[in-house]
């Protein structure tokens, strides 16, 4: 099994930054790719971004690109997710998960699922 702690949320205002992390423990050599997911009050979840284990290739939604980064330490087997330029639509339940496959925007193709962190941004 593999458990997913994220922290790092809180409050900040528009224009602000901040950074997330996400440590992985238990069978994490079972982990291939990390992604980022959110989900706003009464909207459905959506892909933030992800992030291949080894190589590090990464991928981005279209509304954060340019403004948020995600990055791992293997050492460390933690995912991050730098967020700067931060907009009140950002506003959300910040969930790191985790797949035994290639990264993936979908989020019911990822097995192992965090507890979530709350961003709030104000105006």
């Amino acid at each position: 099994q593999v458990r997913l702690v994220e922290s790092g949320g809180g409050l900040v205002q528009a224009g602000g930054s901040l950074r997330l992390s996400c440590a992985a423990s238990g069978r994490t050599f079972s982990i291939v790719a990390m992604g980022w997911f959110r989900r706003a009050p009464g909207k459905e979840r959506e892909f933030v971004a992800a992030i291949a284990w080894s190589g590090g290739y990464t991928y981005y939604a279209d509304s954060v690109k340019g403004r948020f980064t995600i990055s791992r330490d293997n050492a460390r087997n933690t995912v991050y997710l730098q967020m700067n330029t931060l907009k009140p639509e950002d506003t959300a339940v910040y969930y790191c998960a985790g797949r035994p496959s290639g990264s993936s925007v979908y989020s019911d193709q990822y097995d192992y699922w965090g507890q979530g962190t709350q961003v709030t941004v104000s105006s």
